[in-house]
């Protein structure tokens, strides 16, 4: 009975451990976000996302802007993810940069759109902070993420301010994300 129970156990700890983050369609990893591997082509979209909906964008220099967005949404319609190739207009391109939309992907120390300052502070490296017009763009590189911290959310006297350096002890802990980016290049 012993000997039953103990191998019991072991078979499972053993599938456990074969499971790989790579199953989990909504970990984010530096090489990975959810289905989508740093490797994954342009091309391949449909079938990684058959139960979901793609929408290309494309636009050109009649907009001041040539890009080829791609928008994955579940089919209730709820966006997951922005995608840019890193070369346009070409479907043999991997994906370049990554809008998180849906706060369950998320990293293994649970950084996701909803999260705060202090979050990633508690659990990242912060490689740079940028100071922009209407944002604190603040780099992960151990992740190849940023994201943005909207300036609404920080001191006053940071707002109307692009060329002060902004550190990371003057953004309160309680400022929300929002903009979540993986970059792949």
């Amino acid at each position: 009975m012993k000997k039953n129970l103990l191998l019991l156990l072991l078979s499972g700890v053993m599938f456990y451990s074969c499971t790989s983050d790579e199953d989990n369609p909504y970990l984010i990893t530096p090489k990975q976000v959810g289905k989508l591997k740093r490797e994954t082509k342009l091309n391949q979209l449909d079938s990684i996302f058959k139960e979901d909906s793609i929408i290309t964008q494309t636009s050109g220099a009649e907009q001041l802007r040539s890009t080829d967005e791609i928008r994955v949404y579940e089919k209730g319609g709820q966006p997951l993810l922005y995608l840019e190739p890193l070369q346009e207009f070409d479907s043999t391109s991997t994906i370049g940069y990554i809008r998180i939309m849906d706060p369950r992907f998320e990293t293994k120390e649970g950084l996701n759109t909803g999260s705060t300052f202090k979050d990633i502070v508690t659990n990242y490296n912060i490689s740079r902070i940028e100071n922009t017009m209407t944002s604190a763009v603040v780099f992960l590189d151990e992740i190849n993420a940023y994201v943005t911290i909207d300036k609404k959310e920080l001191p006053s006297s940071l707002r109307y301010d692009t060329e002060t350096k902004i550190r990371a002890s003057q953004i309160p802990d309680e400022a929300r994300i929002k903009y979540f980016m993986i970059y792949w290049n």
